[in-house]
């Protein structure tokens, strides 16, 4: 929050109030205002992808790229991930391109989808109709359908 405003001196007083209260309204907005007396580096993965977000979010942007959100993070935790990440993104109002591999998150948080195949787009749409386009499934996914 800080850098935001061209703090970047340690000399200058960074334990504000008014940064403190943004600090803790974004902590609570990705549901993690109860690790704020934290470390950072002892959070597990997927807290610490949150924190990541959260701190990027202090800049105000409008549009934030993600790489493999989920990635790191176990089977059973991706989709709280993604709900509370998508969720702070809906509230913060900032659009999101992410790179992910996995498709159930694809097809689940997604609005549109982009493949990419030997450095072109091969499809793009919504995700249903992309992730069930043949060709797509064939040479992107690795799923030969038999007729």
């Amino acid at each position: 929050i800080a850098s935001r405003e061209g703090i970047w001196q340690a000399s200058k007083a960074l334990d504000r109030p008014a940064y403190r209260d943004e600090a803790m309204a974004l902590l609570t907005m990705f549901n993690l205002a109860d690790s704020a007396p934290t470390l950072a580096s002892t959070l597990p993965e997927g807290r610490r992808k949150l924190v990541d977000i959260a701190i990027a979010l202090a800049l105000k942007p409008r549009l934030v790229l993600l790489d493999e959100p989920t990635s790191g993070v176990s089977a059973l935790e991706r989709f709280a991930l993604m709900e509370t990440l998508m969720g702070a993104l809906r509230q913060a109002k900032v659009s999101a391109l992410f790179v992910e591999h996995d498709m159930d998150v694809v097809e689940r948080f997604a609005d549109r989808v982009a493949v990419w195949s030997q450095g072109r787009i091969a499809a793009l749409g919504p995700p249903a109709e992309v992730l069930n386009d043949p060709a797509v499934q064939r040479d992107v996914i690795g799923i030969e359908r038999h007729a």
